[in-house]
């Protein structure tokens, strides 16, 4: 197939204890999925009940991830940048109108993430009744680091969820306290779109987001699934 330019480089991340590489092919994001950040959000209503989980996009090239230390730019336009610490799901194969029992099966690893965030534009956004797009899908907004196997870190349902900013910890929750488990999430999404084979889904976060300035210095983990270090440049 002729094009009339190159196509475009393909997103990737690192996968632990391979050379390969994972293909990032689209980023779905759960809104809300611990209470006690619902409540910080002023979502009361869903703090108080499970309600049907919410999504949103990322673009699959906002993604950042690999190396010792990811190094991600302050973004424009804002003067509110939030860090939220996600568990990262990495689909190793799709499917639609998947049962909540078959979930795990397309699920290729796990990862650690950031849904880094505009704030101050998403709650115009938000007041306005408009998208959250230009809050929640800019350039480097959504770091993660390497990918974990599922063959190595099995299927993480609880264990410590967590990051520091300089050093002081600001989120520190457990994947236990999660609203919706990752399989009815994977199984709910399937309803709305076909997945694929390279779509993340970012789980939601815990208590505790706040502002990033240029030159924090970022590092956060899930029990059994990673680790990342990032710093604001």
């Amino acid at each position: 197939m002729e094009y009339i330019f190159a196509p475009h480089a393909v997103a990737a991340l690192p996968v632990t204890g391979s050379t390969g590489r994972f293909p990032v092919r689209r980023i779905f994001c759960v809104g809300r999925n611990y209470a006690d950040h619902a409540r910080e959000m002023g979502a009361v209503d869903q703090a108080e009940g499970r309600e049907p989980p919410f999504f949103f996009t990322k673009p699959g090239d906002a993604v950042v991830g690999g190396g010792d230390e990811i190094a991600v730019a302050y973004p424009p336009l804002t003067a509110n940048l939030h860090h939220e610490v996600e568990l990262v799901v990495a689909l190793g194969a799709g499917g639609a109108n998947v049962a909540v029992d078959a979930a795990k099966d397309l699920i290729f690893g796990y990862a650690v993430g950031l849904d880094l965030t505009r704030r101050d534009l998403q709650a115009r956004a938000k007041e306005k009744g408009h998208p959250w797009d230009m809050g929640k899908g800019f350039d480097q907004s959504a770091v993660a680091g390497p990918i974990c196997p599922a063959t190595a870190c099995g299927h993480p349902a609880a264990g410590r969820i967590w990051l520091s900013v300089n050093g002081q910890v600001r989120q520190d929750g457990d994947l236990s306290a999660m609203m919706w488990k990752v399989p009815e999430i994977v199984a709910n999404l399937s309803t709305l779109v076909r997945l694929e084979a390279g779509d993340l889904i970012y789980t939601g976060t815990p208590a505790g987001v706040g502002p990033l300035v240029r030159g924090d210095r970022l590092e956060a983990a899930v029990a059994g699934v990673g680790a990342l270090r990032a710093s604001i440049v």
